[in-house]
């Protein structure tokens, strides 16, 4: 299992040093990492940045673009070309940071793509420079995997790739083979998806680039440890990430606060290493074959099995 986690919730108790937090990964036997783009890359260049990570044990996942006060009326989709085009070279730039350090996957979430009020927006014109743009990009890293996360609001009130369904229909329009999705736990529960639904059709098609696994309430982006609040829908998800044999990186976007980003992290990794071995006890083909059932009963039981297999 590849693992990684949020930079920013260690930075701040690690001096805001970069190579203090690696040094931490490092202890915590993590093996990936996630870099916000251009937020970490400020005092590194790309062969610097390969060789910290080296020293400590370390692989680049990606770089994730951050989109600051220049873009908040919109990145990709910005009514102003001057600053959609500086969005859209942002996107080059990461691609090229990424690809000299080490890394293969591009993570773009869109946060102030979107409105806050009706008539505020033509549709139709921001969804085809949104498809247009992110053709642009596919096309200039052929190499790289180009990953949308999606949310369906935070900071705009109504985010314009905002769910699975709208994802989906980018996806088909921009017709790319590297082009894919990241999916973000907290974030489908805030559009009350069930995120074990978007997990089997995106893992089907080979379009999972990219798993950001956290907990949350439903109603904002809480952040909290895995398991926490819907222990169940989380065994689902990674059901289906596991039945899709995606070989990618599952990211803790979790946000300690209170909690010591350390020892948050590590009941992160023992959470999710205890649900896999319950995954693993139970098996994929006893799982699927309750699923085949369409049994409500059928399927609560699986749940006290899961209970069981979690004392084995």
């Amino acid at each position: 299992m590849k693992l990684a986690t949020r930079i920013n919730s260690f930075l701040s108790i690690y001096d805001n040093d970069l190579k203090k937090v690696m040094g931490a990964f490092k202890k915590l036997e993590l093996g990936y990492v996630d870099l916000n783009y251009p937020e970490h890359i400020t005092d590194f260049e790309a062969t610097e940045m390969k060789s910290l990570l080296e020293e400590n044990d370390l692989k680049l996942n990606g770089v994730a673009l951050r989109f600051r006060s220049e873009f908040i009326n919109g990145e990709l989709g910005n009514n102003n070309p001057k600053v959609a085009q500086s969005a859209l070279d942002l996107c080059k730039d990461a691609a090229d940071y990424c690809r000299a350090a080490g890394g293969k996957v591009v993570t773009i979430w869109l946060g102030f793509d979107g409105f806050d009020y009706s008539f505020q927006i033509d549709y139709k014109k921001v969804w085809n420079q949104l498809r247009d743009a992110f053709t642009e990009i596919a096309d200039y890293a052929p190499d790289l995997q180009i990953s949308i996360e999606y949310k369906p609001f935070q900071p705009r009130a109504y985010a314009f790739i905002d769910s699975m369904g709208v994802t989906g229909m980018m996806l088909n329009d921009i017709n790319r083979e590297n082009v894919g999705v990241t999916l973000d736990y907290c974030h489908m529960l805030m559009k009350h998806e069930n995120p074990a639904f978007a997990a089997d059709i995106f893992g089907s098609l080979g379009k999972l680039y990219g798993v950001h696994l956290n907990d949350g309430y439903g109603l904002n982006d809480d952040g909290l440890m895995i398991g926490s609040s819907t222990p169940f829908k989380t065994l689902e998800f990674l059901y289906y990430v596991k039945k899709h044999n995606f070989d990618g990186v599952i990211y803790f976007d979790t946000f300690p606060i209170i909690e010591h980003a350390s020892r948050e992290c590590e009941q992160n990794i023992k959470m999710i290493q205890m649900m896999d071995k319950m995954i693993d006890y139970l098996g994929l083909d006893h799982i699927q074959s309750i699923i085949d059932k369409n049994d409500a009963v059928a399927a609560n039981e699986l749940m006290i099995e899961f209970w069981n297999a979690a004392g084995k």
